[in-house]
């Protein structure tokens, strides 16, 4: 028996908060509009992936308010075979099965959609990381995507990327620093760098600091956003305000604005 249908609505949220459009053209060589979010908004709820599949009253979610709201039809779907279908597909919708790539919110955004009314999101939100990816830039970033993802997982701050010289032979690598420890740990002052075995990594001493950075300005200019970025996400998760996630993307926009790389005009939240 048919119930009076739903309006099912996708809110689109830009992750980077404008600094995507800003930044994308000299860092990837083409025009990115956004970092996309996508969750969907039906039964007077929101439903997004994160840490497993989540819901929350509408305007009530951590991303803040939407950038755009596409209208993608109504729904005539009872809300109980929703919610059984929500369940029977949330084993595949977990932290351990998130991928920034190919398994992500707006992933499941698109399936939800399919389920409700038979329709696709915009492809352009689909096809965010392919576009990344073709770009000139896209073979070099494919490790930080991959640490970001990682980083993400674990509430971390993630790390800035430092350029290692390389012989006139060799191609530009990127070296991406190990994630840091966890938000809590690092806002109390007592958390420490892990190394990829998740081991506590030894310090460098200052004669072997001092030869690596000898002869990498660019290394050393990223080394201290890298430091003010974590010092300014501490700061931020000490407030007890906001989640690690959207501390980590604050204490980013803050540093790169304080250096210029932002947009001047636009304010950072305080």
């Amino acid at each position: 028996m048919a119930e009076e249908g739903q309006k099912v609505t996708l809110n689109v949220y830009d992750l980077s908060q404008g600094l995507a459009r800003q930044l994308s053209t000299t860092f990837l060589g083409r025009a990115i509009e956004g970092i996309w979010h996508t969750g969907i908004v039906v039964f007077g709820s929101e439903y997004y992936f994160g840490g497993g599949i989540q819901h929350s009253p509408v305007g009530t979610t951590p991303y803040g308010k939407p950038i755009k709201e596409l209208d993608l039809g109504v729904t005539h779907v009872p809300k109980e075979i929703f919610e059984e279908y929500l369940q029977e597909i949330s084993p595949r919708y977990t932290a351990e099965t998130y991928n920034l790539l190919r398994h992500n919110c707006n992933n499941f955004s698109n399936e939800v959609a399919l389920f409700l009314v038979g329709t696709n999101i915009p492809n352009y939100i689909l096809e965010l990381p392919n576009d990344v990816l073709s770009s000139p830039m896209g073979a070099m970033i494919l490790p930080m995507i991959q640490q970001l993802e990682t980083t993400l997982r674990s509430g971390a701050v993630p790390q800035v990327p430092q350029l290692r010289p390389t012989s006139s032979s060799q191609q530009p690598s990127f070296s991406v620093p190990t994630p840091a420890s966890s938000a809590r740990e690092i806002a109390n002052g007592t958390g420490n760098p892990l190394g990829s075995d998740g081991k506590t990594s030894t310090a460098e001493t200052p004669e072997k600091k001092k030869t690596n950075s000898g002869g990498d300005p660019l290394g050393d200019a990223r080394l201290k956003m890298q430091e003010e970025i974590t010092a300014e996400f501490a700061a931020i998760m000490a407030s007890g305000t906001l989640r690690a996630s959207e501390a980590a993307a604050l204490a980013t926009r803050r540093v790169m604005e304080r250096h210029g790389l932002g947009n001047s005009g636009v304010m950072s939240q305080r």
